[in-house]
């Protein structure tokens, strides 16, 4: 089984306790939670990430009977002025709240070797406090290709760092036409450390791929969800680029393909 979820601030604009309910309500078991995006009503700033403010989210969550799949801190790691302390003070409620994982990506305007000494900086934290740390490939950022997610992975060599695979964030208007066999090597050679897995699509507008809800595009999951199927059980798969009127669709619509799947 596949635990579907939905990107929260791509819900009703609500505080998060009543916004919860109603993702549980409408068939979600699990969450991607970007603090800035879904939080207005209380600091999320470095100094209010304490103990008691993840105690706090991790009643929310628990009340409503929703995984934190991924704690999503998603500035630049390969640029020389990324604040470093924001993703240390994400890795320290993330031990406290025991969420899936503090996910990131690697925007194109940094470089592979800062990427790295930023990586190393993180997951040393990220060991040391048992928590997981997955990074994301994007095909316009430094991370473009899953053969250079792979050397990544490498070099970095670290039990706690994994992959968010998204297949449609590999795509580009130059590439989408290869998109069964970019998964295929995606899955070939990242799929021992897939931790998650987002779920879009996308459409062809002005010459470049715009991102759509997932059943709204050009994409068939049916392989890769056969892959996640035997592969990967009850892996936490969050929808994105949904809002309140078509996540249900969105995920009605996974959930056929899944059935589909071989």
């Amino acid at each position: 089984m596949l635990n579907i979820g939905l990107r929260l601030h791509d819900g009703e604009k609500l505080p998060l306790s009543e916004l919860l309910p109603l993702v549980r309500q409408k068939g979600f078991k699990c969450a991607h939670l970007a603090l800035s995006k879904s939080i207005s009503e209380y600091s999320v700033a470095n100094d209010a990430l304490t103990p008691g403010y993840a105690m706090h989210l991790k009643e929310l969550f628990s009340q409503n009977n929703i995984d934190v799949a991924i704690l999503g801190c998603y500035l630049n790691l390969s640029s020389e002025t990324v604040d470093i302390e924001r993703y240390l003070a994400h890795i320290r409620i993330a031990s406290i709240m025991k969420v899936g994982m503090v996910g990131s990506e690697t925007p194109g305007d940094g470089g592979y070797d800062t990427l790295i000494k930023n990586l190393k900086t993180v997951l040393s934290y990220a060991e040391k406090l048992g928590v997981m740390f997955a990074v994301e490939p994007v095909a316009k950022d430094v991370m473009s290709t899953p053969k250079l997610t792979r050397k990544v992975l490498d070099e970095i060599n670290s039990p706690n760092l994994g992959v968010i695979f998204d297949p449609v964030n590999l795509l580009s208007i130059d590439n989408f036409h290869e998109r069964e066999n970019i998964h295929k090597e995606a899955i070939e050679l990242l799929g021992n450390d897939i931790m998650a897995v987002h779920i879009k699509d996308f459409v062809k507008v002005d010459n470049k791929l715009e991102s759509v809800a997932a059943g709204d595009g050009e994409m068939d999951y049916r392989k890769i969800l056969s892959y996640l199927k035997k592969s990967k059980p009850f892996i936490h798969a969050t929808l994105e680029n949904t809002n309140p009127d078509n996540a249900v669709k969105a995920k009605e619509y996974i959930e056929r393909q899944l059935a589909e799947a071989n």
